[in-house]
């Protein structure tokens, strides 16, 4: 598609915008049909600017050396002193973009369009969005440089996973904290920085646990760490493979215990949360609870990460979560946690 956009009226490009977050993300697609205006928009072009960097990093027939150039030369172009403008990046990119493309290369190749948008946001906005953005996409290309050799990422040990899910997930909670943090209190913004950490790396590690094997056949990537793969006597190239399924699972379950350990953190960053410039509990409630659900399928039925290809939740249960937040006042996200820790919301 060409990057030249005179022809069409902001309002189209915003409206694209949110349709191409809905075409590419079920989560995201939850949160931000539940924020207002200016949240929403502030959190849909802030998450697109990080899809475009996620789709470069997980594609497979990209030269590693190409997407660390592709990442770096995104991130400048995301700085407006440095000289590099989005038009050079969709020059570079757009001989690697698939002649048959999906939403997430339709983003990928509409780049221009979203920061367009992005910089029709105030200035708090635009400030408080580029430093994560920048940070996760830099984060990206140092990954890809570190594992260029392996063709792949493959991750050695738990602190380095927790280092990569903090480069692919804490955008979300400095991103939420810094856009809200100017009409909060001392108190709350203190309580949401110490904690925002803890909210992203428990999406991110949900993620790694349950996607493990599907990750490594869609993406050649491993994020199970090395190090807990060789505790039992396997190495990354055995991930996936069904017949490793029993010595497997203990990894898988480990991963997800890493995870489990911040729901306490992320949950006091939610109660810390004003619900100011359209920002809504729901939008970040929903997920914490749908991580909950997910970590307790994890605790059941880890061999389905490798058996089935991952773990999910069923849509009755992320249909009763989102319905929870329909009415007067916020439901208690201690009690919700607690009662979906226990088994899927929707069959009480």
């Amino acid at each position: 598609m060409s990057q030249n956009h005179t022809d069409r009226s902001s309002s189209e490009d915003i409206e694209w915008c949110y349709d191409a977050v809905h075409r590419v993300s079920r989560t995201f697609s939850l949160t931000i049909s539940e924020l207002n205006e200016p949240m929403a928009r502030d959190i849909c072009l802030g998450y697109l600017l990080c899809r475009v960097a996620d789709t470069i990093e997980d594609a497979g027939h990209l030269p590693p050396a190409v997407q660390t150039e592709l990442l770096q030369t995104y991130s400048r172009s995301l700085e407006p002193s440095s000289g590099t403008t989005v038009s050079s990046f969709h020059d570079a990119v757009e001989e690697w973009i698939p002649t048959t493309t999906n939403a997430d290369w339709e983003v990928v190749e509409n780049a221009g369009r979203i920061v367009d948008v992005f910089h029709t946001l105030d200035d708090h906005s635009t400030q408080t969005i580029r430093g994560p953005v920048r940070e996760l996409v830099d984060g990206m290309a140092m990954f890809v440089d570190r594992y260029a050799d392996a063709g792949g990422l493959r991750i050695k040990t738990l602190d380095e996973l927790e280092e990569y899910c903090w480069y692919a997930a804490g955008t979300v909670g400095t991103l939420v904290t810094g856009l809200v943090s100017h009409e909060a209190t001392d108190e709350q913004v203190a309580q949401m920085e110490e904690n925002a950490r803890s909210f992203a790396l428990l999406l991110q590690l949900v993620n790694v646990a349950k996607d493990a094997a599907t990750d490594m056949e869609e993406e050649n990537n491993v994020y199970l760490p090395l190090e807990l793969l060789h505790e039992q006597g396997l190495d990354h190239s055995d991930v996936s493979d069904t017949d490793n399924v029993d010595s497997l699972v203990p990894v898988i379950e480990q991963v997800t215990e890493r995870a489990e350990g911040y729901l306490d953190d992320a949950q006091a960053w939610l109660e810390a949360m004003p619900e100011t410039r359209g920002n809504t509990l729901s939008a970040w409630a929903i997920p914490f609870l749908l991580a909950v659900g997910t970590i307790r399928e994890l605790r059941e039925r880890p061999a389905d990460v490798i058996e089935q290809g991952n773990v999910k939740i069923s849509r009755e249960e992320v249909h009763s979560v989102t319905q929870q937040f329909g009415g007067d006042g916020d439901p208690s996200i201690g009690e919700l946690r607690a009662k979906i820790r226990q088994q899927p919301l929707h069959q009480y």
